[in-house]
This record gives structure tokens, sequence and C-alpha cells, in this order.
């Protein structure tokens, strides 16, 4: 009779721990820019960043964890296409009809993990902004609203659709014509503003100067000058 089998010892078990592997492309100065975005609609375990065309979810992963030490749960990422405009940016005065559409902007939105999930690291967690400066003077906000109306009104004044937005003056002239049915303006033409009607064209003698100073009036001389 065959012996029986040994019965199986069973260690101890390791925790489920999840262990992100680290990226074999090393880079000591990176080429790229990661903008993290103030979004205060998405909840605290929620970040936004605008990163590259070329970057993809785990480059971004990859990125913060390492950088970071935030550990990444979920990645969302779209790119959005930006309105056709006249022109470049970087022109100072837009032509007219002559279209341009800038670069699209890649945007991902990342859901961090907490380190109670048993997540390594000492990162992730909720994430709360700062709260946003009230006193902006001393970025002379001021003199930018300032600078950013005169923009918006020149951009109306020199737009491709200009000739159809209603002029200034369009408010002086009902206030007049208000006042001219009220009756305390009386009409008057624009014409009597001139002065009293004259003749435009008389018969002048150009010779006279030359006859009181002695000197004889030369052949073809005209008789006739304009007194305008």
């Amino acid at each position: 009779m065959p012996n029986p089998p040994k019965p199986l010892l069973l260690g101890a078990l390791r925790p489920n721990v999840f262990r992100l592997p680290k990226g074999r492309k090393p880079v000591y100065l990176p080429s790229f820019t990661v903008t993290l975005i103030r979004t205060p609609n998405l909840p605290p375990t929620m970040a936004s960043f605008i990163v590259p065309l070329n970057f993809n979810k785990l480059d971004l992963k990859d990125y913060l964890y390492h950088v970071y030490n935030v550990p990444v749960i979920s990645i969302r990422s779209y790119i959005q296409q930006q309105r056709v405009r006249q022109d470049k940016p970087e022109a100072k005065l837009p032509k007219q009809r002559r279209w341009y559409r800038p670069r699209s902007v890649k945007k991902m939105t990342v859901e961090m993990g907490a380190v109670s999930d048993g997540l390594e690291g000492t990162g992730g967690g909720p994430f709360v902004w700062p709260a946003e400066e009230e006193d902006l003077e001393q970025w002379d906000k001021t003199a930018w609203d300032s600078a950013q109306k005169a923009q918006e009104e020149e951009n109306k004044r020199f737009g491709p659709d200009a000739g159809m937005m209603p002029k200034e003056d369009r408010k002086t002239m009902a206030e007049q014509a208000k006042a001219l049915l009220e009756g305390s303006v009386a009409w008057r033409p624009s014409w009597r503003d001139f002065g009293p009607a004259r003749e435009v064209e008389t018969d002048v003698d150009i010779n006279l100067g030359r006859r009181a100073s002695g000197k004889e009036p030369s052949a073809g001389t005209g008789q006739k000058t304009s007194d305008v």
C-alpha cells in the first residue's frame, strides 16, 4: 500500500498590496509641461491636468507616482479642439478672412488613491485647492482689466461684423429727436449755421493794384476771379 501524501504546509498570507512598476525610460530633464487646472467643481479625490498631445495615460500615471508619490486609480482623457479665429495669435493687427485654428489642447482627469486603500506610498488622499487671493492689486489687476476692456472694444470696432453694429452716436441722435418732439429745442436747418448767403463768383479788377503803383497790366490777364 503506497504511503499517503504529506499535508502541504501553507505560510502566512501576504496582504494584497498593489505595487506599480517603475518606468523603464529614464528622464532626467523633462521636456514637457504638465499644468494643474483649478477645478472647484470636482471632488477632492480628482484633479485635472493639461498635458502635451503626445502624452498618454500611462505617462501621466508614472509621472505622478514617481515624481510626487501620488497613486492614481483611473484616468480619463480627451482632446479639446480650439475655435477658429482670424489670423495667428501673435499678429498685432489680425487680417480679416484669414482663418487660423490654434493647436488643440489635451486634458486628463485623474482619480487619486488614498493611503487607507492599501496603496503604496504616502501621496494620494483628498486634495483641496488653497483659497483664492482676494487682493490682486499687487499683480496690477486694475490695469489688466482696463487693457482687456480696451482690447475688446478695439476688436468690436475693427471686427468683420463692425458695420452691422450700432454706432456710438445712436443714443445722442435719439435724445435729439426726443427733444424736438417735446418742443424743448427748435428745429433749425443746418445751412443757416454757415452765415448769410454770398456770391461765390464776382467780377474783381485784379489790375487795380498795378495801376496804383504806376505799372501797366500785362496782356492776357483775366478779369474774373473766385471769392471763395
